[in-house]
C-alpha cells in the first residue's frame, strides 16, 4: 500500500498513489486529524488523493515528490497554513 502510518503516527505517501488510496487516506486523517502527512516519497498522486489532502486543510511535510503538485499546488497549501 502506498499510504501507511509510521509507529510515530506520521502518514506517509510513497510511490504512485492511485485513486484507491484516497479512501484509506481519508480514514487515517479522520481518525487522527492532527497527524503529520509526509508526501516527499510520493512520485505521482491521483487527483482524488490530492482532493483529500486539500480538504483536510493540513500542510504536508516537505516537498511533494509529484513535480506537478510540488510546482502548482504545494505553494498554496503552505501559504494557507502559514508556513
Amino acid at each position: 500500500m502506498t499510504v501507511h502510518r509510521t509507529e510515530a503516527g506520521v502518514i506517509i505517501l510513497e510511490g504512485v498513489c492511485p485513486v484507491e488510496d484516497a479512501e484509506p487516506l481519508l480514514q487515517m486523517l479522520q481518525r487522527t486529524p492532527k497527524a503529520a502527512l509526509d508526501w516527499t516519497q510520493c512520485e505521482r498522486m491521483h487527483t482524488a488523493v490530492l482532493q483529500v489532502i486539500l480538504a483536510s486543510g493540513i500542510a504536508p511535510i516537505g516537498r511533494c515528490g509529484d513535480t506537478w503538485v510540488a510546482q502548482w499546488v504545494a505553494p498554496g497549501l503552505h501559504k494557507a497554513a502559514g508556513d
